[in-house]
């Protein structure tokens, strides 16, 4: 993951300076749930935390997603008018990990007067590191010269920390029900101080959404419960580090967190096929907007079926117009992984 953390942090330098004087209210980037601007204006970088506040918020806020529907998360650089927004926003809601170093740019360039209210949401829950678990293929990190005399100031955050010495957090917060559950109530309390009036419909819909997402939960430890294996096999970049912590499951993996699209070794390969034979593991998953290159050389291997596990990092657009919220969208997860574990 650190190979974007260059590459994002100069171009957001950038891109504040041309946000300065980028003053055309027409060009929308964004997916914007609303259009009334007498609502406070919440802005969230990602899907998860964009349904969350939805479903906390409902109709008594202007809600924008900065990410738009179809585009990979971990390439997402923010436009001028992003940023422009950000500054006018009033309450600005975002992971905070080492793929938000550009965010931290951004609200360290506004004022402190004019600047947001900011909701950081690793904050909110007890982050992991990452973990390089046997038989997964390390991230490859290419650092030339010309990146190694551009080291300083752009690897440290904005406490002056050297991110190449420092634990890296998995970003991945939103994959546990119980965490979400976390961010719902933190995101509740923000609309509350920016928005008191409407305290008891923030309350009310969190409460319900807040229940639901415990049935999710609920649900998730039964079906692991009483089942015939643990492991989940993934043919790809692993994201879930949350979810099977939370409910005990094992997992193998071709890469870790959100690492680079690329091709897994004939090593990772094959420790995956004899993962997948040695426990009779029928199902390999792919998450979404991947190439599925792996899951389908894993499969081809061993006869498992290939299976979508979202990690929700973002939906298509397809996804989006037909209703796609988180919760669905886990407990498509959920039936899928009784599937594997069965």
């Amino acid at each position: 993951m650190k190979k974007y953390l260059l590459v994002s942090a100069c171009a957001a330098v950038l891109l504040i300076a041309a946000a300065l004087i980028y003053i055309s209210p027409g060009n929308k980037t964004a997916v914007t749930a609303s259009e009334d601007t007498s609502k406070p204006k919440v802005i969230t970088t990602i899907f998860p935390q964009y349904d969350f506040a939805r479903a906390v918020g409902g109709d008594k806020i202007e809600l924008t997603m900065l990410l738009k529907p179809g585009m990979e998360s971990h390439s997402y650089a923010p436009t001028p008018q992003d940023i422009v927004n950000i500054q006018n926003c009033d309450l600005f809601i975002y992971i905070g990990g080492e793929n938000d170093i550009w965010a931290d740019k951004i609200l360290d360039s506004i004022d402190k007067e004019h600047r947001p209210q900011v909701l950081k949401l690793i904050s909110c829950v007890s982050p992991v590191e990452e973990e390089l678990a046997e038989g997964m293929q390390a991230e490859e990190h290419d650092h030339g010269k010309e990146e190694e005399h551009t080291h300083g100031a752009e690897d440290k955050d904005r406490h002056g920390h050297d991110h190449d010495n420092e634990v890296e957090y998995d970003e991945h917060i939103w994959t546990s029900p119980r965490n979400a559950e976390k961010m719902t109530a933190a995101i509740m309390d923000k609309l509350i101080l920016i928005d008191p009036q409407n305290r008891s419909a923030y309350e009310g819909n969190a409460k319900a959404y807040i229940a639901e997402l415990d049935r999710l939960d609920k649900d998730f430890r039964q079906a692991v419960s009483n089942v015939r294996r643990h492991r989940l096999i993934f043919g790809d970049r692993f994201p879930f580090r949350y979810l099977t912590d939370e409910y005990g499951l094992k997992y193998s993996a071709a890469f870790p967190g959100c690492a680079a699209e690329s091709e897994a070794s004939a090593a990772t390969i094959a420790y995956l096929i004899n993962k997948v034979k040695d426990e009779k593991i029928p199902v390999v998953f792919h998450i979404e907007m991947s190439n599925e290159k792996t899951a389908d050389a894993i499969c081809r291997e061993t006869g498992a079926r290939k299976m979508l596990l979202h990690a929700c990092h973002n939906i298509s657009r397809e996804e989006f117009e037909s209703g796609a919220t988180y919760v669905k969208l886990m407990r498509k997860n959920l039936e899928n992984i009784k599937e594997a574990l069965n």
